[in-house]
Parts: structure tokens; C-alpha cells; sequence
């Protein structure tokens, strides 16, 4: 079968995060049938070392600093992410072992296809034998489809990278080296909890007993939640704060010690706020390297690790030929959009994001649109300066009616578009001035199509990853 088969019954499967039918059950999860569905296919999980890294903000960053560090110490590193941006085949990358090189790459369309098609024939097994109440979900396949790919690959090691919430997420079906958990915040509220204490019971779901523990401080609710499941279960705990840079130490390179040797740590992921998953992931190295888990690890290979990391889309900065300056950031919910706004004022301050501006905003429905508006639009309030909005292609995105009431509640002018595309050919048609585009991953997604059609995608970085 095709690789054009294989996404097209894939995308089939997705939904399981939309809102029912009026009158319809919503899907219940279970890490049963994930785990019914990896025997049929052979424990694949059991055949690699894994790390598990879960949390609301930061987990793709720290996944992907993490699975870098390891590439650049000459390790095999299979990674997987979600959402993807454009295609995919971005869920799931795959290394070759070349120290001091970070050789990540999405797996092929033909190796996708024929994994995908071995789920689905599993899984339609399993269904027709009763050993499974309903096909597996979108998800439950993609993640199937990468543990097979690691194992086949024979990966030294897999940076696994929790979707939702981490108790019952398919991930969760591995027996971790350790487990990470980034920082917390209010997010899918509609599955793992209305409060802050709620959402972070379900992350140190992702916890093992005498296992281990990498995390920082954070919110107090969250400390407290992950602190007493750590202590029930016996788990040790390594706190990554050691491995911030000092206090107002800024933006830039800075300095840490790592086994008795400075190193210069310096990542092309933009914002303040990357020091934290930057510890995180020099964290787990260096307790992976002490515990003798993995070899390779040195403190040249984790900064060049830090230093190669590819994760595109957050604070992404581009030069378009006009000269005007372009920044994507798939910022999705309040605390992310907060982080947005901090890195905004300063750039719109330093010049760095000259004006006019114009946002180019759209959210899936399920999110919380308003606040993130509320934090958002009124950035954008000088002369001459545009708000544009529009939806994404998404069955769980708020439609342009949707958008345009919310503009019209909070009493912000705004140009309403039909589709993405539009909203940007919009945006690029003023002379002068930035766009930022943000507040969805399907939006920045659809951003990097559109640029591509334009010819803009080769643009040279200025900052952010590519």
C-alpha cells in the first residue's frame, strides 16, 4: 500500500479529541488497548531504552534539546513528537550514530506506509477477535507506528515526547530509563482537570516505582502533587535547577559546569524561557552518563547537542525578501501565550520587531481562546498596527464566525479572513512593518505551506530554529 493510503486512512482516525456528537459517547481512554495493540505487534517498547518526558509547556523543546545531546554523543536516538507542523512524518525522527552531529530525520514515506499498514492490520485483528472494543486512536496508531520504527532501527535510545496528559496516554505503555515532567499549566481542562492540581496527578501518571524523577520547581499546586506521587511510589528525584544559568544571566550563550568542566551552552532556540528546558535536558544526560546508563555522554557532546537542536516553529524568526520581519511561535494556551508576550515586548522595544505590526491569530475552539486574546491583542494597539484572524484546517478549530465575535467582545478592530492562506496574503501585502504569526501549532503549520508556496520558506533565520 501507498504512503498517500497510508495518511489518508491515518487522518481517518482522527477526531479523538473533538467534541461528540450531540448524544454520542466521548471515547474513553484506556492503556489497556495500547497495550493489547503493542503485544500484537510484539512488545516493540521493550526492545530500546526510552526516556518519557511529560508536562503542558516545554515538553517538544526539552524532547528535542534531549534527543540532539544524545545524537551529538554518537548515540542512535529515535525521537517522537506531536503535533506535527506539516507533515507527519515529523512525529517521528531517527538518527544514525556520528558523534558531534545532530543526524535527526523523519522517517521515510515508504517505511511509514509499511509500518502503518502493520498497526492497522494488527488492529483490525484485534477488533475482529473481540480482544479490542474499537479501533486504536489517530494517536494510539502514530504511537504504535514509532515504536515499531525504533525498534526495527535498533535505536540506542527513544525520546518519547507524552500527548496528552501521560496516566493514560499511549506512551505511558514503556518502562522508562526515567521520566521528565516540564512545567504545568491549564490545558486540556476538559480531560485532565479543571485545576492545576487535577492536571498534574495525570503527568506523574508517567511515573515508575524506584524509578527516577528529572524536574524543576514550578507552581506550588504542581510541586505539591508531583512531590507526594514521587514519594508513594519511591522515586528519586533530581532537580535540573543545577543546570540554569545564573540569575539574570539573559539572553546569549552562558556557562555551566558539567562534571568539573565548563562548557558554553548555546541553543538557537529563542527565549529566556528555553533555559529551563535546556536544564532539563542536560539533566537527564548527565544522570543517564553518571548512572552509566548510556554511553558517549560528555560535556563537549551535550553542548554541541544544545547547540544543533532543530525544533521549528517557536520563536521562529524569519527575513522575508521584503525585508520585513516574520515570527511564528506555536504558543496554544495562556501560560504559553504568556511567554509569547514577555519575548514580544522586549523585541518590540529593542527594534527588533519594528512597527506597523500585524498579528495573524487563530486557536482551536477547545482552547482558551479569550484569555489568550485577552494576553495577546493588546500588543498590537499602536497606528497602523492589524489584527487578523482566521481558521485553521481542523475539525476542532473555532470557525471565522467564532473568531470575529470574540474581536467584537473585546472590542478589538480585526480583519476577518476565510482561511489561513488568505489571512497571510493579507498580512504580506502591507509594505513595511513585522508579522507575528501565533496561537495554534496547525496555524504556524499552515504558515510554513504558505510560505513554501511563496518561495519564502529557504528565507535565512534570523533566530529561532529551523
Amino acid at each position: 500500500m501507498s504512503y498517500a493510503a497510508a495518511v489518508e486512512h491515518l487522518y481517518s482516525l482522527s477526531g479523538e479529541l473533538s467534541a461528540p456528537k450531540p448524544g454520542a459517547p466521548r471515547r474513553k481512554f484506556d492503556l489497556e488497548h495500547m497495550r493489547a495493540l503493542a503485544r500484537a505487534l510484539g512488545d516493540p517498547q521493550l526492545r530500546f531504552p526510552s526516556i518519557l518526558i511529560a508536562g503542558t509547556n516545554g515538553k517538544g523543546s526539552t524532547a528535542a534539546t534531549l534527543a540532539s545531546i544524545f545524537a551529538a554523543s554518537g548515540l542512535k536516538v529515535g525521537l517522537y513528537t506531536s503535533p506535527h507542523l506539516v507533515r507527519v512524518n515529523e512525529r517521528v525522527q531517527i538518527s544514525s550514530r556520528a558523534a558531534g552531529a545532530n543526524t535527526l530525520a523523519e522517517i521515510e514515506d515508504d517505511t511509514f506506509a509499511r509500518l502503518y499498514f502493520a498497526v492497522d492490520d494488527a488492529a483490525t485483528r484485534l477488533v475482529a477477535e473481540g480482544a479490542l472494543p474499537h479501533p486504536p486512536s489517530f494517536f494510539e496508531v502514530i504511537t504504535a507506528l514509532a515504536l515499531l520504527a525504533f525498534a526495527e532501527a535498533q535505536v540506542d535510545v527513544a525520546v518519547l515526547e507524552v500527548g496528552l496528559g501521560g496516566r493514560l496516554d499511549a506512551t505511558n505503555i514503556v518502562q522508562p530509563l526515567l521520566s521528565v515532567i516540564t512545567d504545568i499549566a491549564l490545558d486540556h481542562t476538559e480531560w485532565l482537570g479543571e485545576t492545576i492540581t487535577e492536571i498534574a496527578r495525570e503527568k506523574a501518571g508517567i511515573l515508575r516505582a524506584g524509578g527516577t524523577l528529572v524536574t524543576l520547581p514550578q507552581h506550588q499546586e504542581a510541586n505539591t502533587v508531583i512531590g507526594e506521587v514521587a514519594m508513594s511510589l519511591g522515586v528519586t528525584g533530581v532537580n535540573a535547577a543545577d543546570y540554569l544559568p545564573e540569575r539574570g544571566a539573559g539572553a546569549g550563550p552562558y556557562s555551566l559546569t558539567l562534571g568539573g568542566q565548563v562548557v558554553e551552552i548555546a541553543s538557537p532556540l529563542e527565549g529566556d524561557h528555553q533555559h529551563r528546558n535546556i536544564a532539563l535536558a542536560v539533566a537527564v544526560a548527565m544522570q543517564v552518563h553518571t548512572n552509566q546508563q548510556l554511553e558517549g555522554i560528555t560535556p563537549e557532546s551535550i553542548a554541541a547537542g544544545v547547540r544543533l537542536t532543530r525544533w521549528p516553529g517557536r520563536l521562529q524568526r524569519l527575513s522575508l525578501p521584503n525585508g520585513r520581519a516574520l515570527l511564528m511561535d506555536v504558543a496554544h494556551n495562556p501560560a504559553g501565550v504568556w511567554t509569547l508576550r514577555s519575548y514580544l515586548s522586549h523585541a518590540f522595544d529593542a527594534g527588533e520587531l519594528p512597527g506597523p505590526r500585524t498579528l495573524v491569530f487563530s486557536a482551536l475552539r477547545d482552547k482558551a481562546i479569550r484569555e489568550m486574546a485577552q494576553i495577546l491583542f493588546p500588543l498590537f494597539d499602536e497606528p497602523g498596527d492589524r489584527i487578523v484572524l482566521a481558521p485553521v484546517s481542523n475539525p476542532r478549530a473555532a470557525t471565522g464566525e467564532e473568531l470575529a465575535a470574540l474581536a467584537a467582545e473585546l472590542d478589538v478592530p480585526a480583519t476577518i479572513c476565510a482561511s489561513v492562506s488568505e489571512a497571510l496574503d493579507t498580512a504580506n501585502a502591507a509594505g513595511a512593518g513585522s508579522v507575528v504569526i501565533a496561537g495554534s501549532v496547525y496555524l504556524v503549520g499552515e504558515a510554513d505551506q504558505w510560505l513554501a508556496a511563496q518561495g519564502l520558506a529557504a528565507a535565512k533565520p534570523d533566530g529561532g530554529a529551523v
